[in-house]
């Protein structure tokens, strides 16, 4: 295990992007003044966002569209008249400032520091994105930040782990770790480009994906341990 570049995936991994968009739904809702019931109005935009993702990650969405398409049907039987824009942009400000992380993930990014190039690799929205790790406690402790939004490639395409390599100068796959909470993308995403893989399951899931993670953890902090 002589790793040189761990690859972290962000939301769900070191960031609590359930926390970021609870956060920045309702206070979206509080704006325009709408009524909000967490146990309505949050559930039903999770069940959205879910899908909205995975026709991303299908490439059956685009970003410009993805912003606004949650929320059209998000609000379709809504009687008031909304800008989905002007929404989307609110809600996407509050997002932005929505900074919570993952127990132990400061901890282990100040270890992994002192041995490791630490780079960020999401599909999250570059500015969102952006400005959350660079306000975050974690921001001294990553040496880049690599959305694909600015790639034009998405997690698990083997395109946005060419561009990451690139930028970074790291040519050696096999001394490459990425650490992520999504099978789909990231686990995916690293076997395809033979890399090794770390899959961060806190909510023990079951894996019927048919793909074998190198490892898997439950807590941030076996991280310390197995690096």
């Amino acid at each position: 295990m002589n790793y040189e570049v761990i690859l972290f995936d962000a939301d769900g991994t070191l960031f609590d992007y359930d926390k970021a968009e609870a956060h920045a739904l309702e206070k979206a809702f509080k704006y325009f003044n709408f009524k909000y019931k967490e146990e309505n109005e949050l559930k039903n935009y999770r069940l959205i966002n879910k899908q909205i993702w995975i026709d991303y990650e299908n490439g059956e969405i685009d970003f410009k569209n993805l912003r606004i398409e949650r929320f059209k049907r998000l609000f379709k039987n809504y009687e008031k008249k909304i800008d989905f824009n002007e929404f989307s942009n609110i809600y996407l400000s509050q997002l932005a400032d929505g900074i919570f992380l993952i127990d132990g993930a400061e901890e282990v990014c100040r270890y992994l520091f002192e041995k490791y190039k630490i780079v960020i690799l999401t599909n999250g929205i570059k500015d969102v994105q952006l400005s959350r790790i660079n306000n975050s406690p974690l921001s001294k402790y990553i040496h880049d930040i690599i959305t694909s939004e600015e790639t034009g490639y998405k997690k698990p395409d083997v395109g946005i782990f060419d561009y990451t390599f690139n930028r970074i100068g790291h040519l050696d796959k096999g001394t490459t770790l990425i650490i992520g909470d999504s099978l789909s993308s990231d686990i995916r995403g690293g076997i395809n480009y033979k890399i090794d893989t770390c899959w961060y399951n806190s909510i023990h899931e079951e894996n019927n994906s048919g793909l074998k993670p190198n490892y898997e953890i439950k807590d941030l902090r076996q991280l310390i341990k197995l690096l």
